[in-house]
């Protein structure tokens, strides 16, 4: 187990836990929520005895969006009188680190799993629609709220909800940041199944990150690979690149270890290579 200042995270082979840590807070991101994030999943991306992470939330939720307070003084730029261009430019970096945070957990080949309990608001929704797959509770509320406090979200729900759940939908979301709630979530497939209590999430998303584990891991990192670098190309470069690269992990010990298996009956034993 590693703390970090505002995460926590729990290595179980062949599945890795990761948890927002301030339930003081409500798991309120503050500056590390958003620094630490790269190096953590570029262990686990690492770690070939981690094949699937499940992201959730210590506490009462998930997390109930940006720290304002924290966060105005860890960028003191929005807050100046004079917005020049010199504001501008030392803003930008900043807000491009912010983005990382949740990029990395796209970027890693290890399948992120993110289980959801109570609110899940703003920057909390940025960092799960980063996530392959989402499991909530009953309980769970969600909202991108960006608009409703005066800022356009810009650390990625803008990007990558409208792939999850359409355009329209996207679009009635930002553009009210009401509050959603579970049923509504699974209805716009925002997320992939409900669970009435918290303990019922944290064992439905054990069980599913231990399937994918069970799979040779990589045939399931090549198809998250497959899977990201369709987005917004057409069918016929996604074509192209899953062509190329099947080619370059076809044959593996692994496909040959699911065929030995079979003849012998038997359940395959799958290394990752």
């Amino acid at each position: 187990m590693s703390r970090h200042e505002f995460y926590l995270v729990e290595k179980k082979p062949p599945v890795a836990w990761v948890y927002l840590n301030r339930p003081d807070k409500k798991n309120a991101m503050n500056l590390p929520a958003f620094r630490e994030p790269i190096a953590i999943f570029d262990d686990l991306d690492k770690d070939s005895d981690i094949r699937a992470v499940v992201i959730s939330g210590k506490g009462s939720c998930f997390s109930a969006g940006i720290d304002l307070i924290a966060m105005a003084q860890a960028v003191p730029e929005i807050g100046e009188a004079d917005q020049k261009g010199g504001v501008k430019w030392r803003l930008l970096p900043k807000i491009r680190q912010m983005q990382n945070a949740n990029t990395c957990i796209e970027k890693c080949r290890k399948p992120v799993i993110a289980a959801v309990h109570g609110y899940c608001i703003g920057a909390g929704l940025d960092m799960i629609t980063a996530c392959d797959i989402r499991l909530c509770t009953e309980d769970a509320v969600f909202s991108l709220r960006e608009a409703a406090v005066g800022f356009v979200c810009d650390l990625g729900s803008l990007q990558r909800i409208p792939l999850i759940v359409g355009q329209g939908i996207a679009r009635e979301l930002a553009y009210t940041a009401q509050n959603i709630g579970a049923a509504r979530a699974r209805e716009i497939l925002l997320v992939n199944e409900v669970f009435k209590t918290h303990e019922e999430l944290i064992a439905g998303a054990a069980k599913m990150a231990l399937d994918i584990a069970a799979n040779p891991p990589i045939a399931v990192q090549a198809s998250k690979a497959v899977l990201n670098y369709g987005v917004g190309k057409s069918i016929g470069d996604g074509l192209e690149y899953v062509a190329s690269l099947s080619a370059n992990v076809v044959p593996s010990n692994d496909l040959i270890e699911s065929f030995v298996a079979f003849s012998e009956k038997r359940k395959p034993r799958f290394i990752g290579s």
